[in-house]
């Protein structure tokens, strides 16, 4: 039965920042009041022209840069987030098209800050299948578009960003190991955008009522995210089979450092095991975990061999965690040149267009 290998990562953000000091500004709040509720300094938010998709391309690419993946050999890719592009087509078609995937299926996952493990469990199960070899997943969110800046309860908490993995299979013991994911609907109220879809579509009214924007019952949502933090994570550690003593690290979604200090403190570890890096980028919801896990690469934390935990929770109410083992870029002789792949995507997504448009006038023909 084949592995599901994280082989490949990336992430992407956007350069514009907002800092505490500059949100003084605008809302009643100061820099002391932020840190101490929430632990985030600044935040990276989406300039003009700028969107899900193309924060999501750019984590992509540097993803199969670092797997040594063509973008054709992709099976599959599964985009997690909860501000896509449009209703429909899904954010991960248009990932599809802008990086030239020719092969692949696409489809876009909500399940709010969760998406990612949910999303990288279904992955894992298809690659062990033997069904899929290749799989990217993608979080990527603009929740800056949904933020109403006068409601400083709401305003201060959240950023944009987007990461990527490419998953591979292999015969090497590792990779993802076990994942297990939980839903409460009853709290669904709690945490949600609630027009702009089919029960409240847009209208003058909900415009003004600024009901597309995010409403957070902030004191019901940390009760319900220190639970479930440890004893989800408790729960994975047991359907692995493994000891928290066997974890190296905890990657934890990044939503706010009080909800990851009393995760630490239920399951009994220091905070030194958690990776945290959200005073920088604040929450970017399913974004988070995967550039947490970037970060932790990049300044080498992350070694071959490290078992670690993956844990969030979200709207829905949704909660999960994943455990991995991490082994890093497998062994291959294939070179990839992003540049190159860039503009055959740009070059295939143009002809595709172009040919749709000439089959289009030539049925119309046939049938008229």
């Amino acid at each position: 039965m084949p592995f599901a290998h994280i082989t490949g990562w990336g992430m992407a953000v956007p350069d514009k920042l907002i800092t505490n000091a500059d949100l003084e500004k605008i809302i009643d709040t100061n820099d002391k009041w932020i840190v101490e509720r929430t632990g985030i300094k600044e935040r990276h938010i989406a300039y003009d022209g700028q969107t899900t998709s193309s924060l999501a391309v750019e984590a992509a690419w540097k993803a199969l840069a670092v797997a040594k993946v063509k973008p054709a050999e992709i099976d599959l890719i599964i985009c997690s987030t909860s501000t896509p592009e449009y209703m429909f087509p899904a954010t991960a078609c248009l990932i599809q098209d802008r990086i030239g995937a020719t092969k692949a299926g696409a489809f876009d996952l909500s399940a709010a800050c969760t998406g990612f493990i949910y999303a990288l469990n279904m992955a894992s199960q298809a690659i062990r299948s033997g069904s899929l070899k290749v799989v990217l997943v993608v979080g990527a969110e603009t929740l800056s578009r949904f933020v109403d800046w006068t409601d400083r309860n709401t305003c201060i908490l959240f950023g944009d960003g987007a990461g990527a993995l490419v998953l591979k299979a292999d015969e090497t013991p590792g990779g993802v190991i076990s994942s297990v994911l939980h839903s409460d609907g009853s709290g669904a109220d709690l945490l949600s955008i609630p027009a702009g879809c089919s029960k409240n579509p847009a209208t003058e009214a909900t415009i003004r009522a600024g009901l597309h924007y995010i409403q957070m019952d902030g004191r019901e949502v940390f009760r319900f995210a220190t639970r479930v933090m440890a004893q989800a994570t408790r729960e994975v550690l047991s359907s692995a089979g493994i000891s928290i003593d066997d974890i190296k690290w905890i990657i934890p979604h990044q939503a706010n450092l009080r909800i990851i200090e009393a995760a630490a403190r239920g399951l009994k570890l220091p905070l030194e095991k958690f990776v945290i890096n959200l005073d920088r980028y604040g929450n970017t919801s399913t974004a988070s975990i995967p550039i947490a896990i970037c970060e932790a690469i990049k300044d080498g934390r992350l070694q071959k061999g490290d078992k670690f935990v993956l844990v969030g929770f979200g709207a829905g109410l949704t909660w999960g965690a994943s455990v991995a083992q991490w082994t890093g870029v497998l062994e291959t002789e294939q070179m990839i040149r992003p540049t190159y792949f860039r503009l055959f995507a740009r070059t295939r997504s143009f002809l595709r267009r172009l040919w749709l448009r000439i089959e289009g006038i030539v049925w119309g023909r046939k049938n008229s």
